[in-house]
């Protein structure tokens, strides 16, 4: 679930907006459609559009139910081989939990936090999982009913006020979720679980015992952060999140230092030195745009201003009639996307407004640079009405008609490249293309001064539209992050959720594909084998689920190079279908 703090008219209030991993999970109201922009209006064919029509889907109700936790490791069954030079844990986070009492949650990121660790060692894997304990778990367990607001179920006021109380807390100012279901992230060597509030958990990757609850504001001025944070090679985190005051709404870039060498660890969170390097100003303060995560490179960080616009006026309206939050934002194409490319060794903005035909990104797959190009690749989708809305209820349809038409009508994600000159200036010639590298289709144009226009280059073949696009890419990132590289993986989307992993190489746009009817993979993550001399020398692991069978979880590991099995690990237990996940290295 994606949830943030903003600030309005000097009061602090709690925005809730939500995204899904393949394509935005509120329902979108389109406004203004027939679109000012040119750039808008001759754009081809919608992603959706050119994906062929599902029929007969299967239910996917079994993976969208209520777990127990399993506090103790338990071992698996090894089919084929798991590499005993992997040694670690893969840590999975996602929602586990839908109902207290007889209160039900409406959406489906509502679903309380449960993480999931499959520790790997000589060859062998056990499996553990526990609820993380956060205010909102844990009061809602108390009382046995739904008290903490999410995005898509507000609480009921408490049934023991009298009438009057029950009427005037309508207008109280809600308390922000810590329900931090959406990734693992790390900070100056500790893992957090993160959503997108000002709230963090830290927690022990090892026992998956919850930590204290981290609150962002306390150490700068920012009111959220993302739940995907990047990595510098000397160990520092950078992350955007938000802020809004009297001087307007701002989107912050944020750097966390390394740890210290030497110093010693304290057991307690430790967000000091954290400081905003850059903000941003909205181009409308009472309409900002989401945003789910940002590029970074070597040098640059780049963040994209997207016509998915968050109603402000009309998130204030919604509390005080008592309803949810999961109708505040639009899709506005008569906006175009707007990119800000920032050094981020100086945080210092570019002068250069570089902007593109309306799209929407939730997930970037890298970026590098190239004899004075910034090479961006990303998982976009051209028309944001397109949208499904992710509420339980149509995630449990029936098989057939019903989850087919569902499906029929959300969005499919692509892959893209843009590709942005940074040496633009006064005496750059205009209406003509700059990008000058050989062997890209992308292009970019100065129209006016201080503006480049920019058209991007489809990263993929006519093959990949029979797996439904894809999205949750990941790839080799140790190595090639911010670098040129070539592979990444990802899930495929052939159902509503993800049912098979892609390996796909940006040179010759080759697909690799593991997929088998009735199994639905995770996002894939890669672990590179210790004497890794290729950039795809390792594994991929996904935790793969299905609703045909009860208990029938496994993990599987694939040979990064020729994506093909080398082995599963068979655990006896049910796994809700989740957001995100990495590999935690043991040393």
């Amino acid at each position: 679930m994606i949830q943030r703090w903003q600030y309005f008219r000097g009061s602090k209030v709690l925005l809730r907006a939500c995204i899904n991993p393949l394509c935005l999970s509120a329902q979108i109201r389109r406004t203004n459609t027939m679109s000012k922009n040119p750039a808008a209006q001759t754009q081809s064919t919608s992603s959706g559009q050119r994906c062929p029509q599902a029929k007969g889907l299967e239910t996917l109700a079994a993976l969208v139910q209520s777990v127990e936790e399993t506090p103790d490791p338990i071992p698996t069954t090894i089919k084929g081989t798991i590499p005993e030079w992997i040694n670690g844990s893969f840590l999975r986070n996602g929602p586990g939990k839908f109902e207290f009492g007889k209160d039900r949650y409406t959406h489906w990121f509502d679903g309380m936090a449960m993480m999931h660790r499959f520790h790997i060692s000589e060859g062998q894997v056990t499996y553990s999982s526990r609820f993380l304990r956060s205010d909102s778990y844990v009061q809602n367990s108390e009382k046995n009913r739904i008290v903490v607001s999410e995005f898509g179920t507000m609480a009921m006021p408490d049934p023991c006020k009298n009438i009057f109380a029950r009427f005037f807390s309508r207008f109280q100012i809600p308390k922000a979720t810590d329900n931090a279901s959406v990734n693992f992230v790390k900070y100056k060597g500790d893992y957090y679980v993160s959503t997108e509030t000002n709230y963090m958990r830290r927690v022990d990757p090892q026992s998956l015992e919850t930590k204290e609850k981290v609150d962002w504001t306390q150490y700068i001025a920012v009111n959220s952060a993302t739940a995907h944070p990047h990595y510098d090679r000397e160990g520092a985190s950078y992350n955007m999140g938000n802020s809004y005051g009297k001087n307007g709404f701002f989107y912050s870039i944020i750097r966390v230092p390394p740890p210290e060498v030497n110093a010693v660890k304290a057991d307690s969170a430790d967000l000091s030195g954290a400081k905003v390097i850059c903000s941003i100003r909205a181009a409308e303060p009472r309409k900002p745009s989401y945003y789910h995560s940002f590029v970074m490179s070597e040098n640059y960080i780049v963040f994209i201003e997207q016509p998915i616009k968050l109603d402000l006026l009309k998130f204030m309206l919604y509390r005080i009639q008592g309803k949810s939050f999961h109708k505040v934002m639009t899709w506005e194409p008569h906006y175009q996307t707007v990119f800000h490319l920032v050094n981020r060794h100086t945080g210092e903005e570019s002068k250069v407004k570089y902007v593109a035909a309306p799209m929407f990104t939730l997930h970037q797959i890298n970026a590098f640079e190239d004899n004075g190009f910034l090479v961006m690749d990303m998982c976009c989708g051209d028309d944001g009405a397109v949208i499904g809305d992710f509420t339980l209820e149509n995630l449990r349809r029936e098989s057939g008609e019903e989850m087919d038409e569902f499906y029929n009508g959300l969005c499919r994600n692509l892959p893209r490249r843009y590709v942005l000159p940074l040496t633009v200036d006064e005496m750059t010639p205009p209406d003509h293309n700059l990008v000058t590298l050989p062997n890209y289709t992308a292009t970019a144009k100065k129209t006016k001064q201080g503006e480049v226009f920019m058209t991007h280059e489809e990263l993929y073949d006519d093959e990949l539209m029979q797996y439904g696009g894809l999205e949750f890419p990941q790839i080799n990132y140790d190595k090639h992050n911010g670098r040129p590289y070539r592979y990444f993986y990802s899930c495929g989307f052939g159902h509503v959720f993800s049912d098979s992993l892609l390996k796909m190489d940006v040179q010759t746009k080759e697909l690799k594909v593991w997929r088998y009817p009735g199994l639905f993979p995770s996002e894939p993550v890669f672990v590179a084998s210790p004497k890794a001399t290729e950039e795809d020398d390792g594994v991929v692991m996904s935790v793969i689920i299905t609703p045909r069978k009860e208990n029938s979880t496994f993990l599987l590991v694939l040979d990064a190079k020729t994506f093909t099995e080398l082995g599963r690990a068979e655990v006896p237990v049910n796994i809700p279908y989740g957001t995100h996940g990495v590999f935690n290295e043991m040393g």
